[in-house]
């Protein structure tokens, strides 16, 4: 049964901790997403949580930094780069890589199946690297009307996932997208010219966001 409603995000502890149990059924995750909430299960072995994190990590595109040795890189490479060509596989090989200092991935089957049913129904979206029309590195995440978010990575080729969200930034800011929702500063979105905004600020640019024109993917 879709989560009905869920309490204020001032609510939420130091951690953002905002709510526990529920479902990721396509209502609930729009809702939540809506409100600034994103689901992130800390094991299977525990109730699903919610989050909203005080401050919020984001990168603005104003900002986007490309270090010369890799935008070198990139552009020797042959990197091809696809929007919503395989999302299934994307998300599949998030749940599958290895993080440093993160035994277990928080991408669980239930996440998996939830997400693909949130990209069917429009509202979540990949962007892909290929390589000899392999694909080699990707990103997924959330897209609501004018809202985007990037919320996992993976690569099979030095650099394959960094080429992946450059791109789609790029591509976002040519239909007038201004910044991503990264939720917390990763030291890749943080070479990239990421950093944190406070929530309430993050709750604005959600707002304005969601009344703009949906992106095209």
């Amino acid at each position: 049964m879709a989560i009905v409603d869920f309490p204020p995000v001032d609510v939420a502890d130091e951690n953002g901790l905002l709510a526990i149990g529920g479902d990721m059924e396509v209502e609930s995750l729009l809702l939540a997403y809506s409100r600034g909430i994103f689901p992130w299960p800390i094991s299977e072995d525990y109730p699903l949580a919610w989050f909203s994190p005080d401050p919020r990590g984001i990168l603005d595109f104003e900002n986007l930094h490309i270090p010369r040795r890799l935008e070198r890189s990139l552009k020797n490479s042959r990197f091809v780069f696809k929007l919503n060509e395989n999302f299934e596989r994307v998300i599949h090989n998030c749940a599958i890589a290895k993080r440093k200092g993160q035994p277990d991935t928080w991408i669980t089957d239930e996440v998996i199946n939830s997400y693909i049913s949130f990209h069917k129904a429009g509202f979540a979206y990949s962007a892909e690297t290929y390589l000899d029309d392999q694909l080699v590195g990707g990103v997924y995440g959330v897209c609501i009307n004018g809202f985007v978010s990037g919320e996992s990575m993976f690569f099979k080729e030095d650099n394959a996932s960094k080429f992946a969200l450059i791109k789609l930034c790029q591509y976002l800011e040519k239909q007038g997208v201004k910044w991503l929702d990264t939720q917390m500063v990763t030291p890749i979105v943080e070479s990239l010219g990421g950093g944190e905004i406070s929530r309430e600020d993050f709750l604005k640019r959600l707002d304005q966001s969601l009344e703009a024109n949906p992106i095209r993917f």
